[in-house]
């Protein structure tokens, strides 16, 4: 089976300024893969290269063995790239209902209000809220909000930029078990940056360690657990 996405030899930049150097990842097909490091270190512009989103780029990036590499932004959802965004990114004057339903504006089955209650299944917060503007909602509810908008476009790939971010712990960790529940009742394939390394370990098969645009190791979670560099930098161990 072909890798859900495959990166290779990738720059990216921001005008003049290089962050990421012949910089690589593999995202098995149905498997969660998180991409560590610290602030700076060019999580977010492998993401934004992936959508095409404010940044240039050169290399390989495949989805399911196809190039998508500087592909418009709408195409590359359309082909089944679903990204959230650090911020969240709902919009903030629609209701719950209307920000599901964008979510799944490039589908054309019968089958999306029986998604919309899965969503609502998954996180029921959402249901109680569902005719509120997404911009009245917690910190917390409008994550929920924009990973269940994201899923709306039944993605092949889903990319998730810092769900915990600013996010009380009780919360991050409802996010995490449902984000864990979705992952093993379906085939999705997930590319994770979280800063909180143990929780997105514990929730990987496989995972990447960038340092300064470059990456330094990747391998099954359970090897980066394992190293050195990485407990000591980011597990606190």
């Amino acid at each position: 089976m072909k890798p859900a996405l495959q990166i290779s030899d990738l720059d990216a930049a921001y005008g003049s300024v290089q962050v990421l150097r012949k910089a690589y990842l593999t995202v098995p097909a149905g498997k969660v893969t998180s991409l560590l490091g610290a602030n700076g270190a060019g999580k977010t512009t492998m993401l934004r290269a992936i959508s095409n989103v404010l940044v240039k780029a050169s290399g390989r990036i495949e989805l399911e063995g196809e190039s998508i590499l500087g592909m418009p932004t709408d195409r590359i959802v359309k082909r089944g790239v679903a990204h959230v965004p650090d911020g969240r990114g709902t919009l903030a004057h629609m209701t719950v209902r209307e920000n599901l339903r964008l979510g799944a504006y490039a589908r054309r089955d019968r089958e999306i209000d029986a998604d919309m209650e899965r969503m609502l299944g998954y996180f029921p917060r959402l249901k109680e809220r569902f005719h509120q503007q997404a911009g009245t909602l917690s910190g917390g509810e409008q994550q929920m909000l924009a990973i269940s908008r994201a899923l709306m476009l039944r993605p092949r790939l889903l990319i998730l930029d810092e769900p915990s971010f600013g996010l009380a712990p009780k919360v991050v960790r409802e996010i995490f078990d449902i984000l864990g529940a979705i992952t093993t009742e379906s085939s999705i394939s997930v590319l994770l940056v979280e800063q909180n390394a143990s929780l997105a370990l514990a929730l990987s098969d496989r995972a990447c360690l960038l340092e300064m645009g470059e990456v330094v190791i990747e391998g099954p979670a359970q090897e980066l657990r394992d190293d050195d560099r990485v407990r000591r930098a980011y597990l606190g161990t």
